[in-house]
Parts: C-alpha cells; sequence; structure tokens
C-alpha cells in the first residue's frame, strides 16, 4: 500500500514538473516569442534543470504541441456554430467578426509571436494545422450565408471573409490604421455588400 501511495505521489509531482514547464514556455513563447524562449530560459523559469525539460519533451515539437494544447484550453476561439442560425448573411458576418475581433484582441500577444516563429521554425506551421481548419471552417460558415450561383462572386466572398477574420487584417485595421473594433466590421461588413451588388 505505501509503495502505491509513494508512486502516486510520484506521477502527482511529475505532472506538476511538467505543468510548469509548458506554463513557463506558453509564458515565453507569449512575452518573447518562440524563437528567443530558449530550454535553459524556460528550465529556468520552471525551477528545473534543462534535462528535466528535455526528460518530459524530448524535442521541439512536443513542446509545442503541449503549448499550443494548453494555451488553446485557456484561450478558445469562438464557437460559430451558433452564428449558423442567422440567416441574414450581413448580420451573421457582424456577429461572427465582434467575436473573432475579440479573440484577436485577447490574443494578440502570442498571435503576433507566432505569426514570426513560423517563418523560422515551419514545425509550427504541422503543430497549428488545427487551428488553420478551424479559420477555414469559420471563413466557410461566414461565406454559406452569401448565397450565389456564380462562380467567380463566390471565390471572391470566400478571399474577403478570408481576409476579414484573419488577425493580420484586424491588426492593420485596428493598430496600424487607428479603427475601432465596431469601425472595421463596418468595414468589412460594406466590402462584403459591395461584392454582392
Amino acid at each position: 500500500m505505501a509503495r502505491k501511495y509513494m508512486l502516486q505521489q510520484r506521477a502527482k509531482r511529475q505532472e506538476e514538473t511538467r505543468q510548469r514547464i509548458i506554463e513557463a514556455a506558453v509564458f515565453l513563447h507569449q512575452t518573447v516569442g518562440g524563437a528567443n524562449a530558449s530550454i535553459s530560459a524556460i528550465a529556468e523559469l520552471a525551477d528545473v534543470e534543462r534535462l528535466t525539460v528535455y526528460r518530459h519533451f524530448p524535442d521541439e515539437r512536443a513542446l509545442a504541441i503541449a503549448c499550443t494544447s494548453h494555451y488553446q484550453a485557456l484561450n478558445p476561439p469562438p464557437d460559430p456554430k451558433p452564428w449558423q442560425s442567422i440567416e441574414d448573411a450581413e448580420q451573421r458576418l457582424r456577429t461572427g467578426l465582434r467575436e473573432i475581433y475579440a479573440f484577436h484582441r485577447r490574443t494578440e500577444p502570442m498571435s503576433l509571436h507566432v505569426l514570426h516563429d513560423m517563418e523560422e521554425k515551419p514545425m509550427l506551421r504541422e503543430v497549428l494545422a488545427p487551428s488553420f481548419a478551424y479559420w477555414e471552417q469559420v471563413r466557410d460558415l461566414l461565406a454559406s450565408a452569401w448565397e450565389t450561383q456564380d462562380a467567380t462572386c463566390s471565390a471572391r466572398i470566400h478571399a474577403a471573409i478570408g481576409h476579414a477574420i484573419s488577425f493580420q487584417t484586424w491588426r492593420s485595421l485596428v493598430r496600424e490604421q487607428g479603427l475601432e473594433d465596431a469601425e472595421a466590421i463596418e468595414l468589412m461588413a460594406r466590402m462584403l455588400r459591395c461584392l454582392c451588388c
């Protein structure tokens, strides 16, 4: 019985150590970027040895997967399912963009670093593939309300909505051009309306 208790305690400590490493890595990825978050810096912040980090995460990909999972659990993207019940295309778009832009605002520091890190670490594209698939589904759901038989128009609508929901678009309109979220949403809605005239 004592041995079982000791094994349980050991497993608990290992899980706590693993969690500290993940939290330290996420903090550094969000503040200095993954490219600058060395194993030494992660180990120091987690108060463990470098070898301990490697014991839990034998390679960069394993650590990236764990960090992504942890971060996304704390910062889930908007659930687009309720938008399906909004039949009016423009209203659906506005509703979606309000939630999407609030998400971009909340996750801006991490998103900025991830965009930069993907250039230096192509492995991140593979790790983030589910996230890319999510944004494609969001685009398609929002575009489905703008029904058209014209294939060219349909392709433009998909492209325009893909542009509208992008973090880079939100950042450009809000941070670089100085618009409020509501103004950026209005601009994107008008852009779509013009495409469908």
